[in-house]
């Protein structure tokens, strides 16, 4: 990100008529939009709602209930909903604090698999008459799913199959920026980072995205500060597409959440939120240390697609994974895939998307 904040410097130096780093990339008109309005720019019909959480969360989830009417392409037919989870920027709302308050962003993935995840699936299946749902997951939203259903149970059964992409249970062998920020001690992260927002999606990353990487000589060099993070794979990449990706990611989460995570690859362990004491952890957990999730209570039937150049979801830790879950359905090791590949790849749908679909219409 410095060097991004160097080049930017640059650009601004030099002005954009020096035409020091190449022409700009016409910029697409999805760098602007939300959710609702990138649906219905791909012709899909729309559907936007709020969910409320147990403990007054605000989610921004949506909906595509049908395929493109008049399609030459024939749909698959799914309704298909998009969920949030707390903090990011479509769901950055409290009944109870405000944003600007230490309370608001007091949580983690623990809270998004307790609260988030159970609100959300329940308002689903009550919208829409059903019994159960297919959960599709990627990265954390894997997470969450391990959590949510391994200890509820009543929440389980109304999971029909888990779909897990990149799927990150245990983080010891990442090799992601995360090794970095594990050395650094509580005290030292939070004095560092604040003990609010980690990383907000705000002005500047609009202006990479539509006055710097949409730049041709400078996009290539804003394509590998992403992959810096979750690996290689430029041949598969839609270097077209830079300025969307940027101009919604990061989304945003709290300094806790990634404290979170700067634990659990110090520890190597699976396990909840360390809230730094005995005390602490007493009044949460009624216990001294932070509970285990254990991997073995999750029965929900689970296919699972891993990249083998994944820096975040190692193939090392997704094979300890795998080795402790009782109802795996499906496995398929994908070598070249690194973790955005799972969205980004511009060969994605036939990889993966294309198989998830046809095992939805085989009932599995």
């Amino acid at each position: 990100m410095q060097l991004l904040l160097t080049v930017a410097s640059l650009i601004s130096a030099l002005g954009a008529t020096h035409g020091f780093f190449g022409k700009l990339h016409p910029t697409s008109p999805e760098v602007t939009m939300n959710i609702s309005q990138m649906i219905s720019f791909w012709g899909y019909p729309s559907e936007e709602y709020e969910v409320v959480t147990e403990d007054g969360y605000v989610l921004g989830i949506n909906r595509i209930p049908y395929g493109k009417k008049n399609s030459e392409n024939t749909d698959a037919g799914y309704d298909v909903w998009l969920g949030n989870s707390r903090g990011n920027t479509w769901a950055r709302k409290n009944i109870y604090y405000s944003p600007d308050t230490i309370e608001f962003w007091e949580f983690s993935f623990d809270e998004m698999a307790k609260y988030d995840l159970p609100a959300t699936i329940d308002f689903i299946l009550k919208k829409t008459g059903q019994d159960q749902l297919r959960y599709v997951g990627h990265s954390q939203g894997t997470t969450i799913g391990f959590i949510a259903f391994s200890t509820n149970p009543k929440l389980a059964k109304r999971i029909k199959t888990f779909y897990a992409l990149a799927p990150v249970a245990t983080v010891k062998y990442t090799k992601t920026l995360l090794n970095k920020l594990m050395l650094l001690p509580s005290f030292v992260f939070k004095l560092v980072f604040g003990n609010k927002i980690f990383y907000p999606h705000h002005f500047f990353d609009q202006f990479l995205a539509t006055e710097v990487c949409s730049r041709q000589t400078v996009d290539l060099l804003c394509s590998n500060a992403l992959f810096i993070i979750c690996g290689f794979d430029t041949s598969n990449f839609n270097m077209s597409r830079l300025d969307v990706y940027l101009s919604h990611n990061p989304a945003g989460t709290s300094v806790q959440n990634i404290l979170h995570w700067s634990q659990a690859v110090k520890s190597g362990k699976f396990q909840a939120f360390d809230w730094g004491s005995p005390v602490q952890n007493m009044i949460h957990f009624n216990q001294p240390t932070p509970p285990y999730y254990n991997l073995t209570d999750m029965h929900v039937p689970i296919a699972v697609w891993n990249g083998g150049h994944d820096l975040l979801a190692d193939p090392q830790d997704v094979d300890l994974l795998l080795s402790k879950l009782p109802n795996l359905i499906y496995h398929k090791k994908i070598p070249p895939y690194n973790h955005l590949d799972f969205i980004w790849a511009m060969d994605a749908p036939q990889v993966i998307y294309n198989e998830i679909v046809s095992m939805m219409g085989d009932n599995q």
